[in-house]
């Protein structure tokens, strides 16, 4: 029943099911291969990997699949702000002695000198290089320039939305599909101007896919909070062509989530989420732990996005190393609780699928 969906034709795959591009390790080149193995676009989360980690991640999932993949990038400015850094510091201070890490820099002592790169340009390049079918953005949009160089290697552009009017701008600048995120989603918003939405457009997923399904030409899907056939079916009735889906993936066989973060997930359920900046400096939806609560309680504003993230990166990589989740940084959604982890990526996409397929057929049915 899918042949004629027009995400499918655009894209080239078989199931309107788009594994999300989670940075920070999850999407192992077995994860993005299996999904799309199975039918759905398995996606790079590549915004935080050098170019060249890039090009070997691109070259595996290729040897793995022949089938469409996606590379996801982060479209931002990674200009640091380091001018509040020793108040930073020392409201870190309190997190590294819990964890045994030493002091990043005393009161009065001299700072550390810290610096987060920007492989953007080189990371695009890399995509064009090894002709990588998808590119999908979070954050914001391509300039002209890259956009025109995505349409002569016959690149497809997925970019995300968490408002109308950022989906109209989407649409405006060449997206050729558009992903809904609602505030449902589990990591980061994806939310372009946070002036305007300082913790990030907070529009549920199913009030916000209906009206950008209105307002745009292109294939509009949805993403936040969808666990299984049920979310899929119920996008499709809203307007929707399909479905983006990331923290289903996190608990399957071939993820690279650490273990300690896929036993928070299954373990945590649809309170167990908060909104935050306190890891990266950008507003995400992630399980509510320690860290969250000592810096909550220290009063700190974290320094903006990407210096907060580059900061807290020792304290994220040694919690992970104890096995420490409370430490960790939990992405997850508001939909935990239907979160199973007995299962590979091909045998949740099909089941889903299947899922889905029995209910709009029986929807048709009965009317």
């Amino acid at each position: 029943m899918w042949s004629e969906s027009s995400i499918c034709k655009l894209l080239g795959i078989q199931y309107p099911l788009i594994q999300a591009g989670m940075a920070g390790g999850a999407t192992t080149p077995e994860l993005v291969a299996a999904v799309s193995e199975a039918g759905g676009l398995g996606t790079l989360g590549a915004a935080y990997m050098k170019p060249e980690a890039i090009r070997s991640a691109v070259r595996r999932i290729s040897e793995l699949t022949k089938r469409p993949f996606a590379v996801n990038l982060f479209s931002v400015s990674m200009q640091d702000d380091w001018r509040r850094q020793r108040e930073a510091e020392r409201a870190l201070n309190a997190v590294r002695e819990r964890i045994g890490l030493k002091p990043g820099s005393e009161a009065d002592g001299e700072l550390r000198t810290l610096h987060t790169p920007d492989w953007f340009r080189e990371q695009l390049t890399v995509v064009l290089e090894e002709s990588v079918p998808v590119l999908s953005t979070a954050f914001g949009l391509l300039n002209e320039a890259d956009r025109e160089a995505l349409q002569r290697r016959g690149v497809r552009f997925i970019a995300m939305a968490t408002t109308v009017r950022e989906a109209l701008e989407a649409e405006r600048r060449g997206a050729d599909v558009i992903v809904a995120q609602g505030s449902d989603a589990g990591g980061h918003r994806g939310t372009f101007h946070l002036t305007d939405h300082p913790d990030g457009a907070q529009v549920g997923t199913f009030s916000l896919v209906p009206q950008v399904a209105d307002a745009v030409q292109v294939p509009v899907v949805a993403a936040g909070g969808i666990m299984d056939g049920r979310g899929l079916a119920a996008a499709i009735m809203l307007g929707a062509q399909g479905v983006q889906m990331g923290t289903a993936f996190l608990t399957c066989r071939e993820s690279g989530a650490h273990p300690a973060y896929q036993q928070a997930i299954t373990a945590s359920n649809e309170e167990s989420t908060v909104i935050t900046k306190v890891f990266s400096g950008r507003p995400a939806r992630g399980i509510r732990n320690t860290f969250i609560d000592m810096m909550d309680e220290s009063g700190h504003k974290p320094l903006p996005f990407p210096s907060q993230n580059t900061l807290t990166g020792e304290i994220r990589r040694h919690a992970a190393e104890m096995n420490e989740p409370e430490y960790m940084s939990l992405w997850a959604g508001q939909a935990t609780r239907l979160s199973r982890s007995d299962r590979t990526a091909g045998e949740l996409v099909h089941s889903v699928m299947k899922e889905a397929e029995r209910l709009l057929k029986s929807r048709k049915q009965d009317a």
